[in-house]
């Protein structure tokens, strides 16, 4: 499938991206506008596996059903703009250009980068290990994100563009303020400069990164069995965006694997959240069109990092 994809972008990149650089004076940015076509196509990949996987088990289970889904379209916009627009772009060749300029200076001193491969140099010929490996380090680090941000009140602000759908399907996953995902980009690429992950396994780390989260957030009757403790399920992550009740605090922040929650005490495999949001949010954050969303989202940064009380979650 890899294969098949970096075609798909090579293919993108020569036949639609080349001449039209070459038209506008651009060719200049073409090492660029390369890396923007293999992200890109990953990006698309990711999206129609999505569809393909988690639109079928909607419909066959469904958890709510709604007339007006006017609400998910905003979602699905989220997603192209994430997984094939902009934001990939600026992230791939961030991370990049970041570690071509680590690995020269390192370079220039006699000095080796430190990478999984360097510590442990038998995962060499173990590929696909390795690469399950920079999974499972990205999903510890992402824990830790994800429970950060419900508990500063400014991060929480933004956040909370996430959790305000109260009409929560595959597509919500996506549906993040801009400068949440830019914290979140940041977060990634320092951790995956630390660990040494090569810029082409970037996009294929994403992908498969993707397409899981994607799956945690289907609005279907779905728990895993006892593979629910094995891998984040719809009703184990449901159970985090649900609407709270008096006293109780957000539970289940791990992205892909429980492991997290429960080794930090933060799991909770028995409640049932059918009814997702945010009622601490202003109406903009669930209801508004994307630029609402995201005004929202500045104005509640904004009241956050007022001297009163922060709320969190």
């Amino acid at each position: 499938m890899f294969e098949l994809i970096d075609q798909t972008a090579d293919w993108l990149h020569a036949t639609l991206v080349i001449p039209a650089l070459w038209h506008l004076g651009l060719m200049a940015y073409e090492e660029i506008a390369y890396n923007w076509a293999i992200f890109a196509t990953y990006g698309a990949a990711q999206v129609l596996l999505a569809l393909l996987v988690c639109r079928p088990l909607e419909m066959a289970f469904p958890l709510e059903r709604w007339t007006d889904r006017k609400p998910v379209r905003v979602d699905i916009f989220y997603t192209v703009i994430t997984r094939v627009g902009v934001l990939p772009l600026v992230t791939f060749v961030l991370f990049y250009q970041v570690q071509v300029f680590i690995h020269g200076a390192l370079a220039d001193n006699d000095m080796v980068p430190l990478t999984l491969d360097s510590v442990f140099p038998s995962l060499i010929e173990l590929p696909v290990l390795t690469f399950v490996l920079y999974i499972i380090i990205l999903d510890f680090s992402d824990y830790w994100r994800h429970r950060l941000s419900h508990r500063f009140g400014w991060w929480y602000a933004l956040h909370a563009v996430h959790h305000a759908q109260r009409r929560m399907t595959f597509w919500s996953d996506d549906r993040n303020h801009v400068l949440d995902d830019v914290i979140a980009y940041v977060w990634f690429t320092i951790v995956a400069l630390i660990v040494g992950i090569p810029p082409l396994q970037f996009p294929m780390l994403m992908l498969v990164l993707g397409l899981l989260a994607s799956l945690a957030h289907i609005n279907a009757r779905i728990g895993f069995g006892p593979l629910r403790y094995l891998l984040v399920a719809p009703s184990f992550h449901r159970a985090h965006h649900g609407v709270l009740a008096a006293g109780q605090h957000s539970c289940n922040y791990g992205v892909l694997f429980p492991w997290w929650d429960v080794m930090f005490r933060t799991a909770d495999f028995q409640r049932i959240a059918p009814i997702t949001g945010d009622l601490q949010s202003e109406e903009d954050y669930a209801t508004g069109s994307f630029i609402a969303q995201q005004r929202a989202g500045f104005r509640g940064l904004i009241r956050a990092l007022r001297p009163s009380s922060p709320i969190t979650q």
